[in-house]
């Protein structure tokens, strides 16, 4: 059978499996474990053909061999399943950025469903579904019981008609229900924007989309600015990106990294081991970076985190990603289904693992609404001297100068406007202003002053 692996979150991986011929003694002492292995195979027959012949109505043996092969794997981790034929193609064709549903990443935490992060411009986002939201139940049924891929194939239905969740949220006390609207998702992977001299890169998710999408949208945002020289850095926006494909995550830590180890991969054997190198060329030609996380920020987002983070290539602001270092490779099997298997652990640059620990950001912003006093509000309590009567002019600037000087206020006004929506992002958006203005006074010659005029000296108060 032809093997095509694909991730869900990690690498690609090649099992190599090496047979030799050993000493009667070792064949002895390795009969006995196949012998245990045989015996429970036997068991587990003779209650299969126990439950087709007695159990109280007729079962479906397929169905009962799949629930039996999916219990084996979801009994390792929360992220090795079973997929059946539909579940397997449901897969590859979200990988491809277009599926049917609500929008939200989740994952198998204590029976429940845990969000991991809602999806940008989808039915759960617009509802207000949050990271960390637990869902109990769907329509009034409990999720109780039921596999990973069981609770999300609950979920889907037909784009247009209504579904029912109800949602545990840690800091409130009862469960609420939230109704939503199933929709057809499509997902803009990454997309940019320009926020004053800031280009703001948001990676939603890595899916086959994103390395493209992530750079048409850091050349319209360079082109908009003037140019790479117009720019003060990039905020690249990983939060609620509950991430993808290792292939997209390596691409697009590369297209900021000059050299040296992006990621590597181990796996139970030294042989599986996989790592991977960055090749020369920055997109931004070392422009400051500052990624932003939150709790959202999960598996290929954090290799990328990860990598800029320890090659000191970016300041990682936000707080604590989610922790999920394994990888998961997809191998399809006998009856066009697949396995979702943990197949390794990932680690960053500096040889550490994030998993079940998440990626501490360099500086810790929680994303609060800043509290400030409305700015026309401000204008009328606070007078400036330009309002006064009789004032002096200012004899430094042209008529031109000074146009420019106040079209600039304007321009840090309105970009201060971005705290009350994005505290966070604002943050981020300061920050590199902040390391701008520190590196032009770094390397600015020092002022000098024009030659005061003679004058009588002022008189003494």
């Amino acid at each position: 059978m032809r093997k095509f692996v694909m991730v869900a979150v990690g690498g690609t991986l090649a099992g190599i499996i090496a047979t030799t011929q050993v000493a009667g003694p070792l064949l002895a002492e390795q009969a006995k474990p196949e012998t245990s292995v045989y015996q429970q195979l036997d068991l587990f027959g003779t209650v299969f053909e126990r439950i087709r012949a007695q159990y109280v109505q007729p079962v479906d043996a397929s169905k009962l061999i799949e629930a039996a092969i999916n219990g084996m794997l979801t009994s390792l981790d929360p992220h090795s399943s079973y997929m059946d034929a539909k579940e397997y193609a449901a897969m590859q064709v979200q990988t491809k950025g277009e599926f049917g549903g609500l929008g939200i990443e989740v994952t198998m935490d204590q029976g429940y469903i845990k969000v991991v992060s809602p999806i940008d411009g989808t039915p759960a986002a617009a509802a207000g579904i949050q990271p960390g939201d637990y869902i109990t139940k769907v329509n009034g049924a409990t999720v109780m019981g039921m596999t990973l891929d069981q609770a999300v194939e609950s979920m889907r239905g037909p784009v247009g008609s209504e579904i029912k969740i109800t949602v545990v949220r840690k800091g409130t006390k009862d469960p609420f229900d939230v109704t939503l609207v199933r929709d057809t998702i499509k997902l803009t992977a990454a997309k940019g924007s320009l926020e004053g001299n800031t280009v703001v890169l948001r990676l939603t998710t890595f899916n086959d989309q994103t390395y493209d999408g992530m750079k048409a949208g850091l050349d319209k945002a360079l082109k908009d600015a003037g140019g790479l020289d117009k720019i003060n850095g990039v905020v690249i926006d990983l939060r609620n990106n509950p991430g993808g494909l290792l292939t997209q995550a390596i691409k697009v830590s590369d297209a900021f990294l000059n050299q040296g180890e992006i990621v590597s991969t181990r796996g139970r054997n030294p042989g599986d081991g996989e790592r991977f190198n960055a090749t020369p060329g920055d997109l931004i030609n070392g422009k400051p970076i500052v990624v932003l996380i939150n709790g959202g920020t999960a598996s290929a987002s954090e290799i990328v985190t990860g990598a800029l983070q320890d090659h000191h290539r970016a300041v990682v602001i936000g707080t604590k990603s989610f922790g999920k270092g394994s990888v998961q490779t997809i191998i399809p099997i006998k009856g066009e289904g697949a396995m979702r298997l943990t197949t390794a652990r990932y680690y960053t640059p500096s040889g550490r693992s994030i998993q079940a620990l998440g990626i501490s950001p360099d500086i810790v912003v929680p994303q609060e609404q800043a509290k400030v006093l409305d700015a026309s509000k401000q204008d009328n309590q606070q007078t400036s001297e330009s309002q006064l009567k009789g004032i002096l002019s200012n004899d430094s600037m042209t008529d031109a100068e000074k146009k420019q000087y106040i079209a600039e206020q304007k321009a840090a006004a309105d970009e201060a406007k971005l705290r009350d929506s994005d505290f966070q992002l604002a943050y981020a958006v300061d920050l590199l202003k902040g390391l701008a203005v520190a590196n032009a006074t770094a390397t600015a010659p020092a002022p000098t002053s024009a030659p005061a005029a003679d004058a009588a000296p002022a008189p003494a108060n």
